[in-house]
């Protein structure tokens, strides 16, 4: 295995430096994807969401939305926050949240399990406001029920089936690291700091997974002698729909629930410090695009006349 990544890291190191100024180009498409889409979109979020979280203030977010989650998902008020930020603010804040959570012992490693098999996707705002609107697409509600309906009805069926052993209360579950620990007050601005901190570790490591894996759109470039617009997506989503355009739209909405590598990679960087299993987000990412497909497969076979409008 060393010797395999040993060559595929000295081919692409030649490939850079053969075809610098092509790298120089997917690196710099990558830092400006970064720059003007995850940094002002995540950022704010991340240190509301941080702040929370540590000053333990989730219960009381979710005040006016938990009694309509409850009696549906049967799951405490701290898995409901994160339900919240995974579905409103976007990927991968639901990841990050979820770590948080755990950390912070607040949640059970089960209900982070539970959570992230589909609380980890596109966001609203950048699906409506930029995914959209890149396809030329006119209708907007089967779009959304299509990217946001079947998450939350798989992580229904989810909650009755496979993690049905999930209780509605838990007390400090014992797998957590702070489990036993007596819990400190800290003040505002000392958690305030402390979450900054956090946060920019945290976007500067998204960052660098975003440049990296638009970088590596450069093999297929030099294999095929042109730009791989239909492989750039599973590589990095952004630079990948900014390549493709609306060229093909079904492509672009199947391949979104899964989110490419880069998704991937930047998940597991906000999990590596829990025992959550990445093989496990994977697997559940493919579910949720095979049951995409099959989505809009039943859209075309009911309704062809508005299909993909």
């Amino acid at each position: 295995m060393k010797r395999i990544l040993t060559i595929g890291f000295f081919l692409i190191t030649g490939c850079i430096l053969t075809h610098s100024e092509l790298s120089l180009q997917y690196a710099f498409m990558g830092l400006e994807l970064w720059f003007h889409k995850m940094i002002p979109t995540l950022v704010p979020f991340m240190i509301l969401s941080g702040i929370m979280v540590r000053m333990e203030l989730t219960e009381g977010f979710t005040l006016f939305v938990y009694p309509f989650i409850k009696p549906l998902f049967q799951v405490s008020a701290n898995v409901c926050y994160a339900m919240i930020m995974g579905f409103l603010c976007g990927f991968p804040m639901g990841a990050k949240t979820i770590s948080d959570l755990y950390s912070q012992g607040l949640i059970s490693k089960r209900e982070a399990e539970y959570l992230l098999a589909f609380c980890n996707n596109i966001g609203p705002v950048y699906f409506i406001g930029f995914v959209l609107p890149l396809l030329q697409r006119k209708l907007l509600l089967p779009y959304l029920l299509g990217m946001y309906g079947l998450p939350l009805l798989y992580g229904l069926f989810l909650r009755y089936t496979y993690y049905k052993d999930i209780p509605l209360l838990n007390a400090l579950p014992t797998q957590s690291p702070n489990s036993g620990k007596p819990k400190q007050e800290h003040g505002l601005f000392l958690e305030l700091d402390n979450t900054i901190t956090q946060t920019l570790q945290s976007i500067l490591s998204l960052g660098g997974y975003m440049i990296f894996f638009n970088m590596l759109n450069l093999i297929p470039h030099i294999l095929f002698h042109k730009s791989p617009v239909y492989l750039a997506p599973l590589l990095e989503i952004s630079g990948g729909l900014r390549l493709l355009q609306d060229s093909c739209p079904l492509y672009v909405l199947l391949l979104l629930p899964f989110g490419g590598l880069s998704c991937i990679a930047q998940t597991y960087s906000c999990i590596k410090n829990t025992p959550l299993s990445l093989a496990n987000y994977t697997l559940h990412k493919l579910i949720l695009t095979a049951f995409t497909l099959g989505y809009y497969l039943l859209w075309f076979l009911l309704f062809s006349n508005s299909f993909m409008r």
